[in-house]
């Protein structure tokens, strides 16, 4: 009987398998599972539909996975365990998943651990470090000690979260799920995944059926449901077997706009609201707002804004900073659509860490209606990517030039890179290369621990340079996993100003870096901005979309964002324009 495995469970244990062999230093198979694993979680159709259509072959036919990986995820499949895995992981039992999740440590440095310390999880690695047993080893050292000990601590406290890109797909799942129950009129997501903030605690899904029974014995009998916690005519809960909680409400029609403003909130927002109501003589709750009695507004969210007299507030920016105060006095921006995008402007390709050739990501971003790709690959400081030097960056022109002529009237490909910001803020390629490029993405990948000062000072001498064109990620957190490094925001902006320099929006949902507040700073002091999927698959450009509510919950408009012109208008707006 075959197990109903997700892809995210099948790719986690390819990811891990894969990092049980690098700690055996096997040369090739390592990066043969790690590629297999991203092919299983871009995947449109879930492996276990692909498996029961064409048994193993069809397993044979995603891209990435040999014969082995695919007798390896059929035995996942049928029996919910790997063999493979249990061999590895017996000669270093640790628990992988919290131990990689430690910024700096990798398969060796794991291994390590576990030999000279017998550290096999995240309790045991801190006890360690609390008692300054791994400062002792060799490779290690107090300092990397002292890293550990700061990523543990940012572990804790963003644990139990997950980030929007990694709860969006399951929230959509369940509401496509609900959506084919007989009598079900609307399903919505609510709460913080409606805002679009970049961590979720849990999911709110309301809906207005005919008959409550019907939707909620299909939600509590999900096969992703791992425990039912309630289960009841209007309101049901449920732990999804990955963690996340999720709350499904029935509510009636007439009051189905406020509870969807109560229940998307914030918090905050909904007080502010509660307040204006008061003040105006009205009362306002999930149900309604009532004058007495009466309920006045509460079919839709525009008519309970408009009842107190305010401009429709947008969800992504809900947070009582102003947004009511300014829809007072009809003063909202009018905020970047999810279909003005024209261009992405960073592009990873096979010439260095990404999935897919120049050609294959061009022919994706074509069927995503693109008019425009930069492709920035790495440069030679990043070795472990294969990173280009000005030679083969030179190749890589010749390639898109070809490519241009095969496209015309489709799109448009620009030669860019990633390049290298050095520890001095010199760039890892020669100024006579970046000045033929005709989009250069500055980029920190290195030296993450200098003060605020020196980082500050290194992005800045980046921008100055009049071959960079934009930052990317500028402040190089990794959500869950690596906090900002240290570096004065406000400088950063201000240099981005006075230089003309761009500085982007990310919308990897690892990343999503510009934070909305420094976002809203770049708005406020004119400085442009971009929004990039970081793609580094051809599956990536879908992560656009949280870039855009990224930017949203920022207050950037449309005129904000340079990849929303075509592409003449927005080369313009670079420093060789």
């Amino acid at each position: 009987m075959i197990k109903e495995k997700t892809n995210e469970e099948v790719s986690e244990l390819l990811y891990e398998i894969g990092e049980f062999l690098a700690m055996q230093e096997e040369p090739f198979k390592p990066r043969a599972y790690e590629k297999a694993g991203d092919s299983v979680s871009e995947l449109s159709d879930s492996v276990v539909s692909i498996y029961k259509a064409n048994g193993i072959k069809g397993i044979e036919n995603i891209p990435g996975v040999g014969k082995s990986i695919a007798q390896t995820i059929e035995e996942f499949l049928l029996t919910g365990k790997s063999s493979h895995y249990a061999e590895l992981q017996k000669a270093v039992p640790v628990n992988l998943k919290e131990l990689s999740a430690i910024e700096g440590l990798g398969p060796k440095s794991i291994k390590k651990l576990y030999l000279a310390l017998k550290i096999k999880d995240l309790a045991t690695l801190e006890k360690a470090v609390n008692a300054h047993k791994v400062s002792k080893l060799e490779g290690f050292g107090t300092k990397a000690e002292q890293n550990i000990l700061k990523s543990i601590e940012f572990l804790k406290k963003s644990g139990g979260r997950f980030t929007l890109g990694e709860a969006l797909p399951f929230a959509e799942k369940i509401k496509e799920k609900l959506l084919e129950v007989a009598g079900v009129e609307t399903v919505v997501i609510a709460g913080s995944t409606r805002r679009g903030k970049e961590t979720v605690g849990d999911l709110d899904i309301l809906a207005i059926v005919k008959d409550s029974k019907k939707i909620m014995k299909e939600f509590v009998s999900m096969q992703a449901v791992a425990k039912v916690v309630a289960n009841g005519e209007t309101k049901s809960s449920i732990k999804l077997k990955n963690g996340l909680d999720v709350d499904l409400r029935v509510v009636p029609r007439n009051s189905y706009g406020s509870a969807l403003n109560y229940f998307t909130g914030s918090k905050m927002h909904n007080i502010g609201l509660r307040k204006l109501a008061i003040k105006k003589g009205y009362k306002l709750n999930e149900y309604g707002l009532y004058r007495g009695l009466k309920q006045i507004a509460g079919k839709t969210e525009e008519e309970i804004y408009s009842a107190l007299g305010l401009q429709y507030v947008e969800p992504e920016i809900r947070e009582n900073t102003g947004e009511i105060e300014s829809a007072m006095i009809g003063k909202l921006p009018k905020l970047i659509g999810y279909k003005d995008l024209q261009g992405d402007l960073q592009v990873q390709t096979d010439w260095t860490d990404g999935a897919h050739s120049i050609e294959q990501m061009a022919k994706v971003a074509i069927s995503r209606g693109l008019k425009y790709i930069a492709i920035t690959d790495h440069t030679k400081r990043l070795a472990m990517t294969g990173g280009l030097d000005d030679k083969k960056i030179l190749k890589q022109m010749a390639e898109i030039d070809k490519l241009n002529k095969k496209f015309a009237g489709k799109i448009r490909i620009l030669k860019g890179s990633e390049c290298d910001i050095l520890k001095d803020g010199s760039m890892d390629l020669s100024d006579k290369t970046l000045s033929r490029l005709e989009v250069v993405g500055g980029a920190v990948h290195s030296n993450f621990n200098l003060s605020g000062k020196e980082q500050t000072a290194r992005i800045c001498r980046a921008m100055e340079n009049k071959n960079v064109d934009i930052i990317f990620h500028p402040t190089g957190r990794v959500i869950k996993r690596r906090e900002a490094y240290a570096v004065d925001a406000e400088a950063l902006i201000r240099k981005a100003k006075e230089t003309g320099t761009i500085l982007e929006i990310d919308a990897y949902p690892d990343r999503l870096d510009l934070k909305d507040d420094y976002i809203r700073r770049c708005v406020n002091s004119g400085v442009k901005l971009s929004i990039d999927s970081d793609a580094h698959s051809s599956e990536h450009f879908d992560f656009l979309k949280f870039g855009i509510t990224q930017a949203r919950r920022g207050w950037a408009k449309k005129s904000d964002i340079i990849n929303t012109r075509d592409v003449e208008g927005m080369l313009g707006m670079l420093k060789n324009g």
